[in-house]
């Protein structure tokens, strides 16, 4: 029976990344905390002609050790990363969806752009070959709700089944959309997050005619550098971030472990231009406000920021100085890092992986550092945690996503305390 009550919580039972680091949590995570890189040259195609050359690449991921191979062919490969993601976060937290749970137990999985692969690749055939090219599941494989809709019928999940799309808010709105769905009592369970894979001739032309990308094409592990006065643009990456989210009644009534607590999510918009961020920073310092009301907490609670940490000159300044007028004196304790310095930028996953990166930094007390860190920008003075990851007791964490179209996301997470 459905219980109407807004004060459910919320935790952490499973989570998962695909990243440029690693196919798997643990060497996507152990990575991360070392401060490697794992942006390098593309070799998915020939870029002789871009002014970009790198991006964070999935490396020797296949998509044929969790799918059926019949099955991967009828999926974008953003679909392949939130499927085998979902299945990793799954198999982590135990859950079990029976006939007796299902239609408690939904999925909430978004992407940016989705199936820009396969529409680039069946445009092609479509002008080599005509329409006898084009296959019967192309509409499937490209659409985004086709990432949830897919592991529903993996799972056999049939509660709340959607996608939230707001560029690069899309994997924090994601799991945040999905823990209000939980809070409220619509669901028991969802498995939530975003997914993505745009490193293709297009994206890479599109984003470098908007002049976003860096193109320090000589050194790509030195090319993402949030808050570092050489910056000079993102790098586009790919992969996906998936959270098992469960009502803790019911979590620790099958003695699942519980790896933390979403406590709070706020959103905003700046309401300004599509693509630059609100120069006020009020689009970001509302969110963040928002996120920590609704948590029922103030700034002077919240031990680490999660940034969106792009490495663009706008959104780091933007967030920084967000952060001060929120966070005022408490600044000088504040510890801030961004995990796109390694990684690069995953669009529409970028927000789910940051998620499972807060989760575990509260769980493990283990803060990734910024790397590249080398001069930071005028205006960039806070602790962002450079180059070295720290260990800290982290009880009280948030993840900022903000995206095209002037989007902003913020989750809170919680230690898990029993």
């Amino acid at each position: 029976m459905r219980t109407v009550n807004c004060d459910r919580r919320v935790v952490i039972t499973g989570l998962s990344m695909v990243t440029a680091l690693g196919n798997d949590l643990e060497s996507s995570w152990n990575r991360m905390i070392k401060g490697e890189s794992g942006i390098g040259l593309i070799t998915r195609f020939d870029t002789e002609a871009y002014a970009t050359k790198i991006a964070g690449e999935v490396k020797g991921f296949d998509p044929e050790k969790f799918i059926d191979k019949k099955e991967v062919k009828k999926m974008d490969q953003f679909i392949h990363y939130a499927y085998a993601c979902s299945k990793m976060a799954i198999d982590m937290s135990g859950l079990e969806i029976t006939k007796e749970n299902a239609h408690r137990v939904g999925v909430w999985i978004g992407a940016g752009i989705g199936g820009l692969m396969t529409i680039e690749k069946y445009h092609t055939l479509l002008l080599e070959g005509g329409p006898k090219k084009i296959s019967p599941f192309f509409i499937p494989m490209l659409l985004i709700n086709l990432a949830p809709g897919q592991i529903s019928i993996m799972t056999g999940a049939k509660g709340p089944n959607a996608s939230t799309v707001s560029a690069c808010s899309t994997g924090t709105n994601s799991i945040g959309d999905a823990y209000k769905i939980i809070a409220r009592g619509d669901a028991d369970a969802m498995i939530a997050g975003g997914a993505e894979s745009t490193i293709t001739p297009l994206c890479i032309s599109g984003f470098n005619a908007m002049k976003a990308l860096s193109t320090r094409n000589d050194e790509p592990a030195k090319a993402s550098r949030p808050f570092d006065k050489n910056r000079d643009g993102f790098v586009v990456s790919e992969g996906a971030g998936i959270v098992i989210l469960e009502e803790l009644s019911g979590a620790l009534k099958r003695g699942a472990k519980i790896i933390a607590e979403i406590v709070g999510y706020g959103v905003s918009s700046d309401a300004y231009h599509l693509s630059t961020p609100d120069p006020n920073a009020e689009g970001a310092y509302y969110s963040m406000k928002n996120a920590i009301e609704d948590a029922g907490l103030t700034p002077d609670n919240i031990d680490y920021i999660n940034a969106h940490g792009t490495s663009t000159y706008y959104n780091d300044l933007n967030e920084t100085k967000a952060v001060k007028q929120l966070f005022k004196d408490k600044t000088k304790g504040l510890k801030i890092s961004s995990i796109k310095s390694m990684i690069g930028h995953a669009l529409g996953a970028a927000g789910g992986i940051e998620a499972v990166a807060t989760a575990l930094t509260v769980s493990t007390g283990i803060i990734p550092p910024t790397i590249n860190l080398d001069e930071p920008d005028d205006g960039c003075d806070l602790d962002y945690v450079p180059n070295v990851m720290r260990k800290a007791d982290v009880r009280y964490a948030i993840s900022n996503s903000f995206g095209f179209g002037g989007t902003n996301a913020t989750l809170v997470f919680k230690k898990w305390e029993e």
